[in-house]
């Protein structure tokens, strides 16, 4: 008999969120083009979210984070700043953030960059493919052992 994975629900990740390594094998791919691709990835577990995976800014392909202006903030995370991906003469506006100086406990995402899965032809986890968390929001990617209800949609971010 194979083995099985364990499911996880969104429901049981903490708040405030947790950062933790990823030893799985991440890969961005989008007009035929890598984006990037790594083994040194670390996601944001975050209680009613899909993962949010921070891959290191140097693994992306060359010229393919630009600096946008405008930033945004996160009560945990802090001051978020933005990149337009531009990929193969498309640019996707703002399709990628980073934390340049984390707050405390966050530390670990300095240098890394997280992207929406649904502005790409493909993100994968190991050998899956994700799923976009709808609404785009959050940039959670949801992967087969992952359950919900996911925050995010229409209607959910008043939960």
């Amino acid at each position: 008999m194979a083995p099985t994975t364990a499911k996880e629900s969104v429901w049981d990740y903490p708040r405030p969120p947790r950062v933790e390594p990823v030893s799985a094998h991440i890969e961005v791919v989008h007009n035929g083009v890598i984006v990037v691709s790594t083994k040194d990835a670390v996601r944001v577990l975050e209680t009613s979210h899909p993962p949010t995976y921070y891959l290191p800014i140097a693994d992306f392909a060359e010229g393919i984070l630009e600096p946008v202006s405008g930033n945004s903030y996160c009560e945990f995370k802090g001051m978020a700043s933005y990149f337009d991906l531009v990929i193969a003469g498309e640019r996707i506006s703002r399709g990628a953030w980073t934390y340049e100086n984390p707050s405390k406990g966050f530390a670990s995402l300095a240098g890394r960059v997280a992207l929406y899965a649904s502005n790409v032809d493909a993100c994968r986890v190991g050998d899956e493919i994700v799923i976009p968390q709808e609404g785009d929001f959050y940039g959670g990617w949801i992967t087969s052992n992952i359950e919900g209800p996911f925050k995010g949609a229409p209607g959910t971010l008043g939960w």
